[in-house]
């Protein structure tokens, strides 16, 4: 029983961590870096994460400079940022592409702040979802006779308490990443 909660609470940490990772690509006031972790580059024929094919330094506070490792990969790494839904254009001076990122319409905060609910209920969901196959896997250990029905009650219950915690700590991040996006 002990091993299937520590498995659900791991499972449910990683949801919580991914849905951390999601919000940080969404953009508030600066610019950074991990606004591009989701964008791919078609690289000589392979989708390729354009982390891998590029450096990035934030000179400003809405600029992001991307310095690719592959001059030849240029062209298709600005085409992968224009086509993104970062609401950039890119610009290629040769060595280096720039992104100048416009500032934030009240309008695309109210969009950010839906995507950013939107990405916050997706974890959510995963949350209870683990939650439920962890619930299926303690009752069927009851049903094989393997442990009593007391146990099961109090496993159930610490495995509610965990879901809490986990889906608490994504409300608390939805939270911080509103008022981020408020704030002017």
């Amino acid at each position: 029983m002990n091993e299937i909660l520590n498995e659900a609470d791991a499972k449910m940490g990683k949801s919580v961590e991914s849905t951390r990772e999601e919000f940080a690509a969404i953009r508030a006031g600066r610019a950074h870096p991990n606004m591009f972790s989701k964008i791919v580059v078609d690289y000589y024929g392979s989708p390729t994460p354009i982390q891998q094919l590029a450096s990035f330094t934030a000179p400003e506070a809405r600029t992001i400079l991307v310095a690719p490792f592959d001059q030849g990969a240029m062209k298709n790494i600005e085409k992968a940022i224009r086509d993104s839904d970062l609401g950039v254009n890119p610009a290629d001076d040769g060595k280096v592409i720039r992104c100048v990122f416009p500032e934030l319409t009240e309008e695309r905060r109210k969009e950010y702040i839906k995507v950013a609910r939107g990405k916050a209920e997706d974890g959510r969901v995963a949350v209870r979802n683990l939650r439920r196959t962890a619930k299926q896997q303690l009752e069927r250990l009851e049903k094989d006779g393997e442990v009593g029905k007391d146990d099961v009650t109090g496993a159930e219950k610490r495995l509610d308490t965990m879901t809490k915690k986990h889906t608490d700590t994504i409300d608390e991040m939805l939270k911080n990443k509103e008022a981020e996006l408020i704030e002017v």
